[in-house]
């Protein structure tokens, strides 16, 4: 599964989370997707990121969290390694 396949699994999970899609509202999601994407392809290998792009959209930390959540799901269900599962948390973890 490709990075991007893997964003798309993930926005949809986030989108159909009746608690976090109104933050999404008004977002371009194909914009978002980009985002997202070169930031997962770039935690899986290894390389640096900036800070990825759920931070501008108000969310708190627990609803952050559960986005984070969703992620290590979609990753874990395409049988990533744990050590690259691990890689991505953290390129998305909640900024402290």
């Amino acid at each position: 599964m490709t990075s991007s396949e893997m964003v798309a699994r993930w926005l949809r999970l986030v989108v159909a989370d009746a608690e976090l899609s109104p933050y999404l509202i008004g977002v371009d999601l194909g914009r978002l997707s980009a985002h997202l994407t070169a930031s997962l392809g770039n935690a899986l290998d290894g390389e640096a990121t900036p800070p990825a792009g759920w931070g501008g959209l108000g969310l708190s930390e627990a609803q952050h969290r559960r986005v984070v959540d969703y992620l290590v799901g979609v990753l874990w269900a395409a049988e990533l390694p744990e050590a690259r599962i691990a890689q991505a948390r953290r390129a998305f973890e909640v900024p402290t």
